[in-house]
């Protein structure tokens, strides 16, 4: 189990690294639309890599990513931190962008997220 959880932060960090990238980037419709699909990678490698994490201490019944961060709070790999939460609804509206104003809306978002995630990378180790 923990070559899994291995792999999985190491994709985690691959994912993250390119998802600073993108944020960093002068803003047009291309970089927008890049860094929502960005965030998308890592947010879904972030939550998967939470419930590697719960399995290998031996948590069980981690289903979806509100389970999984509401288990990585509890054994305290994460802070308490609203902006998780906000992060998955974040994530549901990605699958529901028709228009611009939408993706404006998710890209505002995003600046928000890279310190999580990078704690969560820290953390992991």
């Amino acid at each position: 189990m923990k070559n899994k959880l291995g792999n999985s932060v190491g994709q985690l960090k691959k994912a993250f690294k390119k998802f600073q990238e993108i944020l960093a980037m002068a803003k047009n419709d291309v970089v927008r639309d890049s860094a929502i699909q960005r965030f998308e990678f890592t947010y879904e490698l972030a939550w998967k890599t939470m419930k590697n994490y719960l399995e290998e201490k031996g948590v069980k019944d981690i289903y979806s990513p509100k389970d999984a961060i509401r288990g990585a709070f509890q054994v305290k790999l994460i802070d308490n931190d609203p902006k998780w939460l906000d992060m998955v609804e974040t994530r549901n509206e990605t699958a529901h962008i028709y228009n611009e104003e939408m993706a404006e809306k998710v890209y505002g978002k995003l600046p928000k997220y890279p310190p999580l995630i990078e704690k969560l990378i820290k953390d992991l180790g």
